[in-house]
This record gives C-alpha cells, sequence and structure tokens, in this order.
C-alpha cells in the first residue's frame, strides 16, 4: 500500500511566521512617487494578476502597478522600487524556528519535501538564501508556472518533478488561496497549519470552509508521517 513520500509546504505563514507588509513598503512608494495607502491598495486589489507572472518580469509588473496607481515613474525610479520592494518582502519574511529541524527530520526519513507557493518575483530571488533552501527536493512558484492555488497545475507540477503520485504526498499550508481543498482536489492529503500567530497573517482567498485536521505546529508533522508509516507498516493506510 503507498505512503507518504513527500511532504509539501506551503511558504508564506507556513514556513515562515505570519506576515504583514512592513515599514520598508513606504521605501518602495517614495520612489515610485506614489502614497503608501494607495500603493497597497493597488496591491493587494492586483495580487493574484501579479502572482501569475503574467504581467512580465518585477519590472514591467512594477510599472503596471504604477499604471493602476496613478503614477508614471521613470525606468530609473522604476528599477530603484524594484530594488526596495526586493528588500521589503525579505524583510517581512521570517521563518518559523522549527521549518528547518521538520524538513531535516522529514528527510532523515527518507521523505522528500517541498515549496509549492503563490508569490511575486521576490521569492524566487531570495528564497536560495534562505535555511530552508537546501532542504527542499522541489520548489514551484507561481509566478513561474502561471497559475495559482487552487489550480490543480501547481500541484501537479510539483508531483512531475518528483515523480511522485498526488496521492503519495502531504500537503501543509495556512489555508490562502483555497490551497487546502486545491490540494485535495489533486489528490493529495492536505493538513492545515492554524499557528496562534497566523491571526495577524496577511491572506487572500482564505480556505474558510475547511473541516480538514488540523496542527497547531510544523512539528507536529512528524507525527502525522510517522503514524501514516506505522499504519502502512501494519498493512493499513492512515485516512
Amino acid at each position: 500500500m503507498p505512503t507518504y513520500q513527500a511532504v509539501l509546504f506551503d511558504f508564506f505563514g507556513t514556513l515562515t511566521r505570519s506576515v504583514q507588509r512592513g515599514v520598508a513598503h513606504t521605501d518602495t512608494a517614495e520612489l515610485l512617487g506614489c502614497d503608501t495607502d494607495t500603493l497597497t491598495e493597488v496591491l493587494d486589489r492586483t495580487y493574484y494578476e501579479r502572482a501569475t507572472g503574467r504581467l512580465g518580469n518585477a519590472e514591467a509588473t512594477l510599472r503596471w502597478v504604477c499604471a493602476q496607481a496613478g503614477v508614471h515613474p521613470n525606468d530609473t525610479a522604476v528599477r530603484a522600487a524594484v530594488a526596495s520592494r526586493h528588500r521589503a518582502v525579505r524583510a517581512d519574511t521570517w521563518l518559523r524556528a522549527d521549518a528547518v529541524p521538520v524538513l531535516a527530520a522529514l528527510r532523515q526519513r527518507g521523505l522528500r519535501t517541498g515549496v509549492i507557493s503563490d508569490c511575486t518575483h521576490e521569492l524566487p530571488a531570495f528564497l536560495p538564501q534562505l535555511a530552508v533552501a537546501r532542504l527542499l527536493d522541489v520548489r514551484v512558484f507561481s509566478v513561474q508556472v502561471g497559475r495559482c492555488k487552487p489550480d490543480p497545475a501547481l500541484y501537479l507540477t510539483a508531483c512531475q518533478r518528483l515523480g511522485l503520485a498526488p496521492g503519495n504526498c502531504l500537503y501543509v499550508g495556512d489555508g490562502g488561496s483555497q490551497e487546502l481543498t486545491g490540494a485535495e482536489r489533486a489528490g493529495m492529503t492536505a493538513v492545515r497549519l492554524a499557528a496562534a500567530d497566523l491571526a495577524t497573517h496577511m491572506v487572500f482567498n482564505a480556505d474558510l470552509d475547511w473541516r480538514g485536521p488540523t496542527i497547531g505546529t510544523l512539528r507536529e508533522v512528524l507525527a502525522l508521517v510517522d503514524v501514516d508509516a506505522e499504519v502502512v507498516g501494519a498493512g493499513g493506510r492512515a485516512g
């Protein structure tokens, strides 16, 4: 009988702590000659358009955002703002204390690991610099795939890169972008991370009707895969 051979994680709010836009984003707005509140409103309203990558590279995307905000900075300002936004998003990103230990423990158990993230251009650029990077077998970013969760393309892309069937994969996420429902529809088992800090997490299109299994910390993932292995070893399948 099949058992979990991989655990795939959402990134923001799952491998990281709660995310909110910090003060560094003010610098980006100033470089663009845009009011910070106006820029924030446009960024929130256009998240999924930007996260598909269909607007072009980081500079082209930011120019499009500026047009939506009614400002038209020159090329030098746009390039500076792209760099500023990269720094700002990176500054908002703090790995959970148990992210690295849990990923390492999963790999020690012989499981593959990966990230499936709805994101804009910044995350693919700075994730290789993070401590989790060496512990991920696969990285699937919406901005590169051209689809956002809950589209099955993201989940199936991860499976194809791992050479695994969806049924052999456990998906862990905080529930943004209806990602848990999407993972289940793609054939994976899904579990929601409901850490206390996520009450203040910036989230779009939350999986509000999710009634599936929930954990409070990343470390609880280890118990899930251990139980699954024990049940299969006894001749059954973890539900």
